[in-house]
């Protein structure tokens, strides 16, 4: 059985699927909603070439995870899910206990495939549920309502071991109350993972043009705060502590993909916008493909993939992402293993400084982590320890 550990993250695969059936407000993703169908069979066929070339950089390599990501994975067909799950198998070792997360739309049609995604090879689903208030969905844009995402989950729960769902808190208007008694409900809900994220304003979206404009509220720090914390009690007395800063999970059930972002592993992408970080025997390096999906396609037809960057990452380009990423998880992280990554040490200062403020703590086996007061000001604290 292939181990994941914090030092020995793996390497996994992401699969972006860019379509959707509307854009909501607040997405920022490499999402497209087209009116006429999709050739599935020419994007997996073109997948499945951007796949043959990323094994050949990254020979060796046993696949411990595979994640659909999009967009809207739901959307595909099994049938495409099985022929991109057969092409990974083509030319990689897949792990005996591969991780093959599918992320779903709570409509009662798309829920109706999780048995045919279970018989394709997908083994996990992450459900965006979003908020189980029909008013506050509509909100939102999301096109389903609070009975279809609660059918959503019961039928994962019927055919999968292992399922997630999220939720956004934070939306304009929702009081601190409010947002407990959902999540009160939505904890019963839960087998042994959900994600909690709170809304915040991304750039080029329609909910950045709302807010600007003045139309569109969000909590402020005092509030946002109250959530936080409101959050992190609700889920600790539900033995679903933060393993990261909004994914919460009992012990063994973490996403085991996103681990290996959070743990700076390695990763190929494919797909429509999809970005990697593979090492190659010259360093570590970054990918991401053409993000639109019709150019994407001809591009892969021409070339056999649609990289638009392939940079080798600096030494302080690689510490920076370390910091960024690892210090999203409760757990910490190793300083020799940053050392060994930037070529360079933490700052002894700034450890001590932070130390002293109580934002970071030094665990008993010697890995630095935010602590929870530290949290909330993530942002900060990395930029403190990268400086």
């Amino acid at each position: 059985m292939a181990r994941q550990t914090a030092s020995d993250p793996g390497f996994g695969v992401y699969v972006h699927w860019p379509f959707c059936l509307s854009k909501c407000p607040y997405c920022d993703f490499n999402s497209h909603v087209r009116s006429q169908a999709v050739d599935e069979r020419r994007f997996v066929a073109a997948m499945a070439a951007e796949l043959a070339h990323r094994a050949s950089l990254t020979k060796g390599r046993t696949v411990r995870s595979v994640f659909f990501g999009g967009g809207t994975p739901s959307l595909m067909q099994a049938k495409s899910v099985a022929g991109v799950l057969e092409a990974i198998a083509k030319h990689w070792p897949v792990a005996p206990d591969v991780e093959v997360t599918l992320e779903a739309n709570p409509s009662s049609v798309e829920a109706a495939r999780f048995r045919e995604y279970r018989a394709a090879g997908v083994n996990r689903v992450s459900i965006g549920v979003q908020s189980f208030n029909d008013t506050d969905l509509k909100a939102l844009g999301r096109l389903h309502n609070a009975a279809e995402a609660s059918n959503a989950i019961d039928v994962a729960a019927q055919v999968f071991d292992r399922y997630s769902f999220d939720l956004i808190y934070g939306r304009p208007n929702q009081t601190v109350k409010a947002w407990e008694a959902e999540l009160k409900t939505a904890l019963t809900r839960v087998r042994d993972h959900i994600s909690l994220y709170q809304l915040t304003i991304e750039p080029d979206t329609m909910f950045e043009r709302l807010h600007n404009a003045g139309k569109l509220a969000v909590p402020d720090s005092d509030l946002g705060r109250a959530f936080w914390d409101a959050t992190q009690e609700l889920t600790a007395m539900a033995s679903l502590p933060a393993y990261e800063v909004s994914n919460h999970a009992r012990r063994g059930a973490e996403s085991r993909h996103n681990l290996i972002y959070w743990r700076y592993g390695e990763y190929a992408g494919v797909g429509p916008g999809a970005h990697g970080r593979i090492i190659t025997p010259k360093g570590r390096r970054a990918h991401a493909t053409e993000r639109h999906p019709e150019m994407w396609l001809t591009v892969v037809e021409a070339d056999g993939h649609a990289l638009v960057e392939d940079e080798l990452l600096s030494t302080e380009e690689q510490g920076d992402e370390f910091l960024l990423m690892g210090l999203r998880l409760s757990e910490g992280i190793e300083p020799a293993r940053f050392e060994a990554v930037a070529g360079r040490r933490l700052d002894p200062g700034r450890i001590a400084s932070l130390l002293a403020d109580g934002m970071v703590e030094m665990t008993a086996a010697g890995r630095l982590r935010v602590s929870p007061e530290g949290f909330p000001v993530l942002d900060a604290v990395v930029a403190d320890l990268a400086a």
